[in-house]
């Protein structure tokens, strides 16, 4: 890491403390796909939502993207994200906050898919490293949401992949999510809700579908998401209903963009890394052109003669489509 920026171990452990004083919740989301095939579908759906939910008055902004090396998680890639939030915040809370104040900051590491051994609370896992990320609201300086992920190829039996003590297991809550059942919730209209009917659906490139009842018992491929939520508000008089607003939030967001993922397999499918790689690079320049934020590369020429025609007509079909 650099400069003045935490370690993951530091930031682990404000986690683990962090654990003790509010409740935790795990959700399971089981996927029909490899662990490999499943980093090319996030990155292809993290791009293509990240363009359809971004216009001038709102959306994600990228402030950094660059690659890390840490002495405990190996490299990988950093990110630092704003996401502009007013029209999806529930009127409660706009009472409490300016719409212009709802904006969170998002640190990620994500050093996917490395393999390695690592230890935390001194109980030792051999998984696949997970996905770091923490959120911090600038107005409510004290609320603090962090997501931990693990990638394991199985069906979302695992118990204990983030390797919480006996105090904190008591404290966990567990979901298990089906991507066949959609929600309806005022968090799935805020997300957004596509209309895949996972019981007909059938992919023409990986010939996968349909899911039906039980299909996480018998699926082949099959891989699971085990997202650990970490969410603190300490604000007297609200501080509960905000966690559970941003609990429901957070889950309708895991349900939308993992059907997303499997809903949209043709479009990724066959794509390599390096390809999807490049899309983001130009894909990070075109959602900061839209808010009229300032660019990750030096100006828009260099934004624009970094990326071929070819590139650029993908991008424009990944988002439309």
């Amino acid at each position: 890491m650099q400069g003045h920026q935490k370690t993951h171990l530091q930031l682990a452990e404000e986690v683990d403390n962090r654990r003790k004083m509010v409740q935790v919740k795990e959700f399971r989301i089981v996927m029909p796909m490899s662990v490999e095939e499943y980093q090319v579908a996030q990155m292809h759906m993290v791009l293509k939502m990240q363009q359809q939910s971004t216009n001038e008055a709102e959306g994600v902004e990228i402030l950094e993207n660059r690659p890390f090396e840490d002495g405990v998680y190996g490299k990988g890639q950093y990110t630092s994200k704003l996401y502009r939030l007013q029209s999806k915040a529930p009127s409660w809370l706009t009472t409490l906050a300016p719409k212009d104040a709802l904006v969170m900051q998002e640190e990620s590491w994500n050093a996917y898919p490395s393999y390695i051994n690592i230890y935390l609370s001194s109980v030792g896992y051999k998984k696949w490293i997970p996905y770091f990320s923490v959120m911090k609201c600038p107005y409510f300086n004290k609320l603090c949401v962090t997501i931990e992920t693990v990638h394991l190829e199985d069906n979302g039996k695992s118990e204990n992949v983030h390797g919480l003590n006996k105090e904190q297991l008591k404290a966990r809550q567990v979901e298990f999510i089906d991507i066949t059942s959609p929600t309806t919730d005022y968090w799935s209209y805020a997300v957004g809700s596509s209309d895949f009917d996972f019981t007909k659906f059938k992919s023409k490139k990986a010939g996968r579908g349909p899911l039906l009842e039980g299909w996480q018992d018998k699926c082949d491929p099959v891989m699971t998401a085990y997202k650990l939520v970490t969410i603190n508000a300490p604000y007297w008089g609200f501080g509960g209903k905000l966690e559970q607003a941003l609990l429901a939030g957070e889950r309708a967001l895991f349900v939308e963009s993992h059907r997303n993922c499997f809903g949209w397999i043709d479009e990724w499918f066959g794509m390599t890394m390096e390809q999807l790689s490049e899309l983001e690079d130009e894909g990070d320049c075109l959602l900061n052109k839209k808010m009229g934020k300032p660019i990750l590369l030096a100006d828009t020429e260099d934004c624009e003669s970094r990326f071929p025609n070819n590139s650029k007509t993908h991008l424009q079909q990944v988002v439309k489509t």
